[in-house]
This record gives structure tokens, C-alpha cells and sequence, in this order.
């Protein structure tokens, strides 16, 4: 041991054993001793041969004959642990010779453990190997080529791919390609940049063409330093072919569903939107974009919220459950549509995984239902009406007479009775109470139809004149009676004193529904109404009418009082305070002229009632002159549009969009401010209702102008302009159109207005 350096020895990782010329262990290392894990001593004085495995001993036994004539070897071998692993070993075997005698002495051995390094090897291999397998068996081409773009190699489906033999590709320059794109990427790959290119390859080697996806990436040593390229190509002709096939699948749908009448929808489970056909922009002015991913339930009208909610739950219930809803869908413009929703649960359809179902537009439907309805329902209160009225004048008729007996002989009686007698003072009391009576009679004669009377050619104004100083006793001193007889009135046929009727009941009426100091108007004026209008306006009757109004701004009614106005004894004043049968009068005398009444009131908002009495034509009068219409005016302008009541709101939408304007509609002020507040272009000319639940029109009018200062305003109402102004809602002077409207009064008025 004087001859090696015992601190180096011990530092050594590997392990070192040192044999004698008889091959027996005479000295062990640190190293070896962990090597193996056996203590020195454990090993120290064995034979190496008892310590290698058996089938290595011819080899070693070789190996020291070697040395014995000074040669050196190196060999690998399994040596077992103490443990019994295996430890695979390189050793490294030398001889030693005596320094004194010069002769052989034993053998000198590193042994290194290289167990890890043959696992790495191993796993290294085999990586290879299957890369390798990767490289040949990949389904798309694979190939790899140099800094100088020259391919260098490539596996069989490359070679399929481009249409020629791996001996004419390798050694190609993909650089010289004729392709400039490809050129361009692989270029770009060259330069460090993963690059793609997708077209159709034309082979130079072999007449091919096929359409390729080809990916490329540069390939760095360890340093960082690129040696080459790789590249993957794929044949995408089949998925060239199905996206062809594809596009045209989808063409054929969008052209079904534009075609298709109805909204093609699918809506997930939480009620949101996930598809919406393009026919969705046709009938509700909605892009699907706009829709697709938002609540369905936000458009659907608050009133039909609950319900649809329900049915959709109900659909949710069970797999391919199939159910049909009806409510109205919100439009881009804020109107509302009626929809009938048919709907199937398809949420296990991986396709689908929603409701499937279709919005058809029914409003046109509805609209004739509700229509029909209202029909149905003047038909009802027309039947009603005549047959209270037989009733009332069959009635009318006996009672009449048996008045007529009655004061008869209540008038012999008085002839014979003494004016000192005591019974003088009773008769008188029964004659009033039947003439009392007996007026009553006739106001039932009167609504029944069946009174006497004497028609004849009159001018109503002159008729409404000679009253007017009676109608001022009857109504008080508190309340101003306004007189305002139209121009140019065509004369009336009928009984003078029915006119004296009609104008007595109403303006009794009015009296009493003012409270205190008040005002009523009687206006008169011309009026036609063509098939048109009447079709739009139930109630009316086509023809040429003279106009006969009274108005008053007294404490108005509401719609039940409404409903029953007309009826024999409806009144809603106190017993004893009215018969009920005012109205009724007033309402048989017009039917008894083949004429037709308007009613128009609101609550604390006063009640105008408008006679429409037919005009006179004398058997030898000329027919009037037929003179070519002249087209009504039309615009271009943005009209902010506002009335509460539906059905007028939507009528005037049409006539205004019918005449070219472009109409933002609303059913509230607070609704309309809204709009003001968010649309995105000018408005022109606001046109609303008067009288409103929530603020009249003038103090709309002055919010708007806020926002829009040069905003031209046309209010409309059931009542009189000076009615209106009277009340203090309006100035007596701004634009002003009153309902009902035609089509040419309101695009004369639009014109004036807006030209103004």
C-alpha cells in the first residue's frame, strides 16, 4: 500500500480491488466495499472468482493470463449486491509488478458501476427505435431537411403524399419549388418561425396534384443552433371534399330556412338563446347576433312571462316532450308581436342539447280573434239595444194609453170639482204626476224609435241657435256655454224637436257632471268617411255627415260607465236624481236618423259626445262632381309616436309608416322619454296623446324639446283643442289634431306642422 496515495484511494466514487498472482483478494476500496455493500473483511482474502458470476469465469480466467504477460483489458459484468440486486460493472483490470523483482504480482481493477448508464443506453434505444417507428409509420408525411433546404430524409407516406420515390426525393431542394407560399414558409422555418401552408402541390417529379397541409419547424441542437428543418404533410383531400360538401349542406339549409315562413330557435335549459334562424331579422327586426347567448325570457311581454316560463318547465320535464305556447315577442322597435312557439325537447341530442322549436307569427290572428270579439261583442250590445227597445216600446205603448185614461178622466174631474174643494189640490197632484209620466213615455217612444215625428229639411245650425238662449237658463250662470257652428253645413232631415232632445239631454248631463264653475262647447261641423276608414274605426258608417258635438271638461267616466251609457235606466246619479233614460233617448233618436254616436271620456278628464246625422240629398239634386283624389302627402321624417291606448297607437304606427315616415313608438311617457334619451338619429316631430296616466302630453312635450330643441309637436285627442286649452294642458295655439283622425286629416296636419 506504500505505493498508492491512501487519501485519493478513499475519495475514489468507484471501487478499486487489488488480487495476488493467485487471483485472491488482498485489498478493497471505499468504492467497492458500497459497490457491493459487504465489508472489507467479507471479501479480503476470497478468490475473485468466488465473487463474479460463473458463466464469466472462463473470461476472467483469460483475462489474468493476459496480465501475467503485462496486458491490459476492460470488460463488462454483473456483479450481485449483498442485497441480491444486480450491479451491472465496467472494469478496468491491469497488471502489477513487483518493483524489486520485476515480476508479475497480481492485478490492479477499477470496477464503475455503469447499472444507470446501461438503463439510460437501454431507454435511449429504444426511444430511438420508436421515434424511428413514428417516423416511418406516421399516417402523414414526415420529412427533414437541411440548412440548405436539400431533403435529407423522409418516411414512406411523404413519398405517398407527394406522388414519387424516396430516391428521387432525397437530395431535392425544396427551395427551387415553383410554389412561392410553400417556398415563403419553409423559408420562414429556416429562419427560426414555425411555418403553414395549405394548397394544392404539384408534384416535379411525378404528374400529381394534391391538396396539402404542410407544417414546418426548425430543429435546434442543445446550443440553440439549427441543423435543419422538420416537416409534416397531410393529404386533406378528403376533408377538401367534405368541407365542399359541407358548404353546400349549409348553403341548401340557409337557403331552407330564409325560405321557411317561421323563426328557427334553440334555447338551453336556463332559457338562453343558442340559435336563432336569419328569418329572425324579417319578422322581429333582431339580427341573430343581437339575440344569441341573451335570456329568451327578455323578450317575451311581462304579461306572458309566468305562463311561458311554466310551459317551458313542463317542456324541460321529460326527453322529446313537445308542447305549443302562445305570448307576445318583444321587436327592435320596441312593439310587441303575438308568436305561437312550438317546441321539443331535444337536451340528450348531442346536436341539439336544447329545445328545438319555432316562433310562427300569429299576430295577424290574434288581431282578427280580438277583432271578431269586438264584433261580437257591438252585435251583442246591438241585440240587447233593440231588444230593450221593443221591450221599452211595447211597453211605452200600453202604459201611454193607459196615461191617456188616466188624465182624461183626472181632467173631467177637475171640471166638475169646486176650486174650494178639498179633493181640487189631490187631483191636480195625480195630473202632474201623469204628465210626468206621460214625458217619460216619450223618452222611452223616443229610444224605442216609435215616436211620432215630423221630418223635414233643416239647417242644424240655425236649429242649435234658436235654443241656445234656453240652454243658458238650464245650465246655470256658473258654467260657460261656447257655441262653435261649422261653415258651409249641408242641411239634416229630421224632426227639429229631436235635435231640441238631444241638445236638453246632453248638456243636462254635462251640468251635472261639472262641479262648480265649468265649461261646455256645441260644435258643428262637415264630416265624410269612405270604407277605408270605417273598416279601421268600428262603429262608423261610410258617407257624408253633418257633425253635431257637446263637450264638456266636467268629471268624465270611466270605461264600465261606458259600456252600459246607452242602456234604458242606467244612470249614475242619485235616486231620484235621474231616470236613467236621458241617453237612451239620445241614442234612439240617432238610430231613428240613421246616424251613429262617439263617446269619448276619462276619468277627471271631461266626456265629449259627437252625433253623426246624415246630410240631406233632395231627390232632384245633381250629383256631385267626381273629382280624381289628389295623393295624400307622404315624408321622410322621424316621428316619435305616443299613445296609451293600444289599439290606436298601433293604427296610427301603420297609417304614418304607410306615408314613408319613420315611426319610434311608445306606450308611456316614461316609455317615450326612454327612447328620446337612446335614439341614435334625430326626431322630428312628436306626436302624442293628450291625456296620459302617467303626465299629460304637454309636459312630455316641454321634456323632449329639452332634448330636442328644434322638435316640431302635434298633440292629438278625443277632445276639443279649445277643450284641451281650456283645462290649461295646452296652448290654444300649438298643432293639434283630433280623434278619430283620417288618413288625410292626419297627413294634411303632418305637412302643416312639420313645413310650418
Amino acid at each position: 500500500m506504500n505505493h498508492f496515495n491512501e487519501d485519493i484511494i478513499k475519495a475514489m466514487n468507484d471501487g478499486l480491488v487489488l488480487t495476488d498472482t493467485h487471483q485472491t483478494v488482498i485489498f478493497v476500496n471505499p468504492g467497492f466495499v458500497a459497490l457491493l455493500g459487504y465489508a472489507p473483511e467479507e471479501i479480503i482474502g476470497r478468490k475473485w472468482l468466488d465473487i463474479i458470476p460463473s458463466e464469466n469465469y472462463d473470461m476472467v480466467l483469460e483475462a489474468e493470463r493476459r496480465r501475467a504477460r503485462g496486458l491490459s483489458d476492460r470488460y463488462e459484468m454483473v456483479l450481485q449486491h449483498k442485497n441480491g440486486e444486480e450491479k451491472e460493472v465496467l472494469i478496468d483490470a491491469s497488471p502489477r509488478f513487483d518493483k524489486t523483482t520485476g515480476e508479475f504480482s497480481g492485478t490492479i481493477g477499477f470496477v464503475t458501476d455503469i447499472t444507470q448508464r446501461k438503463k439510460d443506453q437501454l431507454a435511449l434505444q429504444k426511444n430511438l427505435l420508436r421515434y424511428r417507428l413514428l417516423f416511418e409509420q406516421s399516417p402523414i408525411g414526415v420529412f427533414h431537411f437541411d440548412n440548405d433546404g436539400t431533403i435529407v430524409d423522409c418516411n414512406d407516406n411523404f413519398v405517398t403524399i407527394i406522388g414519387s420515390s424516396r430516391e428521387a426525393l432525397i437530395g431535392l431542394n425544396m427551395l427551387d419549388l415553383p410554389d412561392n407560399k410553400l417556398v415563403k414558409q419553409l423559408q420562414n422555418a429556416l429562419n427560426g418561425y414555425t411555418g403553414f401552408y395549405e394548397g394544392v402541390y404539384h408534384s416535379v417529379t411525378a404528374e400529381k396534384s394534391t391538396p396539402v397541409k404542410v407544417y414546418v419547424s426548425p430543429l435546434l441542437d442543445k446550443d440553440g443552433r439549427s441543423f435543419g428543418c422538420v416537416g409534416i404533410v397531410e393529404d386533406v383531400t378528403e376533408q377538401k371534399q367534405a368541407r365542399d360538401a359541407l358548404r353546400q349542406k349549409q348553403a341548401l339549409h340557409r337557403k331552407l330556412l330564409a325560405n321557411i315562413g317561421d323563426v328557427i330557435v334553440i334555447i338551453d335549459r336556463d332559457g338562453i338563446n343558442r340559435y336563432k334562424s336569419p328569418n329572425i331579422e324579417k319578422w322581429f327586426g333582431w339580427k341573430p347576433e343581437e339575440v344569441v347567448g341573451t335570456s329568451t325570457w327578455e323578450n317575451v311581454h311581462p304579461d306572458d312571462l309566468a305562463p311561458a316560463q311554466r310551459f317551458f318547465a313542463e317542456i324541460l320535464q321529460k326527453p322529446r316532450n313537445m308542447g305549443t305556447v302562445e305570448c307576445r315577442y318583444r321587436c327592435k322597435d320596441e312593439t310587441y308581436k303575438w308568436i305561437e312557439f312550438t317546441g321539443t325537447n331535444l337536451l340528450d341530442d348531442p346536436d341539439i342539447q336544447g329545445v328545438l322549436g319555432n316562433y310562427k307569427d300569429i299576430t295577424e290572428r290574434k288581431n282578427a280573434e280580438k277583432d271578431r270579439e269586438k264584433l261580437q261583442a257591438q252585435l251583442t250590445q246591438a241585440q240587447k239595444m233593440e231588444s230593450v227597445g221593443r221591450l221599452a216600446g211595447g211597453v211605452a205603448h200600453d202604459f201611454n194609453n193607459m196615461l191617456g185614461v188616466i188624465l182624461g178622466y183626472t181632467e173631467l174631474a177637475l171640471l166638475r170639482t169646486d176650486d174650494n174643494h178639498k179633493l181640487k189640490a189631490d187631483l191636480k197632484e195625480i195630473q202632474k204626476a201623469a204628465q210626468r209620466s206621460a214625458d217619460i213615455t216619450k223618452q222611452l217612444l223616443a229610444f224605442a224609435r216609435k215616436q211620432t215625428i215630423s221630418p223635414r229639411k233643416l239647417d242644424v245650425n240655425d236649429t242649435v241657435e234658436s235654443m241656445l238662449k234656453m240652454l243658458r237658463r238650464l245650465i246655470g250662470e256658473d258654467i260657460d256655454l261656447v257655441w262653435q257652428p261649422g261653415a258651409h253645413l249641408r242641411p239634416v232631415k229630421m224632426d227639429p224637436t229631436q235635435i231640441n232632445q238631444i241638445l236638453v239631454n246632453l248638456c243636462v248631463n254635462a251640468r251635472d257632471a261639472i262641479a262648480g264653475v265649468g265649461k261646455i262647447a256645441i260644435e258643428t261641423g262637415p264630416h265624410s268617411f269612405d270604407a277605408d276608414y270605417c273598416n279601421d274605426h268600428p262603429g262608423f258608417i261610410p258617407g257624408d255627415f253633418v257633425l253635431l258635438s257637446v263637450s264638456d271638461n266636467g268629471c268624465g267616466m270611466d270605461m264600465e260607465t261606458l259600456d252600459n251609457l246607452f242602456e234604458p235606466f242606467f244612470t249614475t246619479k242619485e235616486i231620484g236624481e235621474g231616470t236613467g233614460l236621458g241617453l237612451a233617448t239620445v241614442y234612439g233618436i240617432v238610430k231613428q236618423n240613421n246616424g251613429f254616436i262617439n263617446v269619448y271620456s276619462e276619468p277627471d278628464q271631461g266626456t265629449i259626445f259627437r252625433i253623426y246625422l246624415p246630410r240631406y240629398v233632395s231627390t232632384d239634386e245633381a250629383p256631385a262632381a267626381v273629382h280624381p283624389d289628389k295623393p295624400l302627402p307622404s315624408g321622410h321624417e322621424t316621428i316619435l309616436l305616443v299613445e296609451d291606448e293600444p289599439a290606436i297607437l298601433r293604427m296610427t304606427r301603420m297609417m304614418l309608416e304607410r306615408k314613408g315616415y319613420s315611426v319610434v313608438s311608445a306606450a308611456t311617457p316614461t316609455e317615450a322619454m326612454a327612447l328620446a334619451q337612446t335614439h341614435a338619429e334625430t326626431i322630428d316631430l312628436l306626436m302624442t296623446d293628450v291625456v296620459m296616466p302617467e303626465m299629460d302630453g304637454g309636459d312630455l312635450a316641454e321634456r323632449v324639446t329639452g332634448l330636442y330643441p328644434e322638435i316640431k309637436v302635434l298633440f292629438m285627442s278625443g277632445y276639443t283643442a279649445d277643450m284641451i286649452a281650456h283645462r290649461g294642458v295646452l296652448d290654444g295655439r300649438v298643432a293639434f289634431i283630433q280623434k278619430p283622425f283620417s288618413m288625410k286629416d292626419l297627413t294634411e296636419k303632418l305637412r302643416e306642422t312639420l313645413d310650418g
